[in-house]
């Protein structure tokens, strides 16, 4: 299988589609998450793994924008367990260290580790693993790397500081994603819904309404601007459901007292 990450191997995006997919994947790799759709498009990827939030830093909001935008089908979720470490070359030490580079969100997640070390200067980049890989290929000394056990393992660079996330119990959620057409899954416990309320008082408190009376667990919402129209807001919500009935008798009622409506996909709940 075909799988499409942002990122590359060593990447947290990587390890995801490993133990989603198993290891016989062949994994393409790209520099932003805005080029996913289009590899998707373009039929170079079956399947797409996409970070979509996380336990510290929050919702990633230009990811649902994609989603959206592109038309693509969520077929799947994943919660991995984040552990960042710093890495250096070998023989380096924090003393040495001058600037150390990662992805933002990742950065975002260690910052209070870095107050204790006022010498080292954050910087963004575009992805964990591959500043790791520019470490290992331009031999840079004074540079560190905020990466996975695996990136360090697969660019032989050394970890000079474990778990440096602010919050040890820190975990990303990932979408699996297809732009198949066909989001109907009888087998789903999980749905994701995008939907605008009316302009009335009261709305979105009466859609909640109905979801709980058809026994439908909201497990997160998520509310993002609707560009074309100032101060007009659109909802993305996931719900568990134990019946596929309730779930459709659900959608089905508050799809009759909303503007729009759409399924963005049916999938299986993950385990955290």
């Amino acid at each position: 299988m075909k799988v499409a990450i942002q990122g590359i191997k060593g990447s947290f995006h990587h390890i995801v589609a490993e133990q989603y997919f198993g290891k016989s994947i062949e994994l393409i790799s790209c520099e932003s998450f805005s080029e996913l759709p289009t590899v998707l498009s373009q039929q170079k990827a079956e399947v797409v793994v996409m970070a979509i939030e996380n336990s510290i830093a929050g919702a990633i909001l230009p990811n649902y924008a994609l989603i959206d935008d592109h038309q693509l089908t969520i077929c799947g979720e994943y919660h991995l367990p984040i552990h960042h470490n710093l890495m250096v070359l070998n023989g380096q030490k924090i003393e040495d260290i001058k600037e150390v580079y990662s992805h933002p969100m990742a950065l975002l997640q260690c910052h209070q580790f870095f107050k204790d070390y006022p010498h080292i200067k954050l910087i963004e980049d575009k992805d964990t693993a591959s500043v790791a890989k520019r470490i290992k290929d331009q031999h840079l000394k004074g540079v560190g790397a905020i990466a996975s056990n695996l990136a360090a393992e697969i660019y032989g660079l050394t970890i000079i500081a474990p778990e440096i996330q602010t919050i040890k119990n820190n975990a990303t959620r990932f979408f699996i994603l297809t732009n198949t057409q066909s989001k109907n899954s009888v087998s789903a416990n999980k749905a994701s819904i995008k939907f605008i309320a009316s302009h009335k008082t009261g709305s979105l408190a009466e859609v909640l309404s109905v979801m709980a009376s058809h026994n439908l667990n909201l497990s997160k919402i998520q509310s993002m601007p609707v560009i074309d129209t100032p101060w007009k807001y659109a909802f993305f919500a996931d719900f568990i459901f134990n019946s596929y009935a309730d779930y459709y008798n659900g959608v089905k009622e508050v799809e009759s007292i909303v503007e729009t409506l759409k399924i963005l996909g049916e999938y299986s709940k993950s385990k955290r």
